[in-house]
């Protein structure tokens, strides 16, 4: 029977192992794997075969490692925890800035609107909806989280870019592990960006502690 270290050492593996597939579009090798967790390829093939096994892992056509369909079913079960978690902080960035607040995660190589709260004082606003998809190369939302992934905290701005006659702001969610997101405003006119970007990073700030 393995002990507890060496427990814990293999679940390590198969944590970094997951992620490390999840970061590379193409998918990983065994040898690519290996090489980058320091370990032999017997051991990663003992690693994918239990991570197959929960459907964690795949093979494709080509022998290349990619995510498998287990773990859609928890991101799934996980989204409406995170809503959750960020809805106060949505409440909060909608009634100050006056504008749709949402929190956008990545999905497939899209961003997916998770949480969308419409401001209760105002008479017009962008009715944006849970579930709405774009290119992360588009909008305020996406760039904020390609501007994440370059380690950029501030926010983005846009105008027009998802529907024409409508401004956005955002600011990427950091400091959550696993999870890639960003949290903004959209409106029918243009935004104040200093003003309303001080608030957009204060609720993405909220929003990784309560996340965190």
């Amino acid at each position: 029977m393995a002990r507890g270290g060496e427990t814990s050492q293999t679940l390590d593996r198969g944590l970094r192992l997951l992620h490390l597939v999840a970061d590379a579009p193409g998918g990983l090798t065994v040898t690519e794997a290996a090489n980058r967790l320091g370990i032999g390829r017997a051991a990663v093939y003992r690693l994918v075969g239990a991570l197959a096994g929960h459907g964690m892992l795949r093979r494709d056509s080509d022998g290349r490692l990619r995510l498998g369909a287990g773990v859609l079913h928890l991101a799934r079960r996980a989204q409406p925890l995170l809503a959750e978690g960020a809805l106060p902080a949505l409440r909060d960035l909608a009634e100050l800035a006056g504008a749709t607040a949402h929190l956008t995660v990545v999905e497939g190589g899209e961003g997916v609107a998770l949480a969308v709260v419409e401001p209760s004082w105002t008479s017009f606003h962008v009715a944006y909806r849970t579930g709405a998809r774009h290119p992360l190369e588009r909008g305020a939302a996406g760039r904020a989280i390609l501007a994440g992934r370059a380690g950029a905290a501030g926010p983005v701005a846009t105008s027009g870019e998802l529907q024409a006659g409508a401004y956005g702001v955002a600011a990427p969610v950091l400091g959550v592990p696993g999870l890639e997101a960003s949290v903004g405003v959209v409106a029918l006119a243009p935004l104040d960006v200093e003003t309303v970007g001080a608030r957009v990073l204060a609720a993405a700030t909220a929003i990784a502690e309560a996340l965190g």
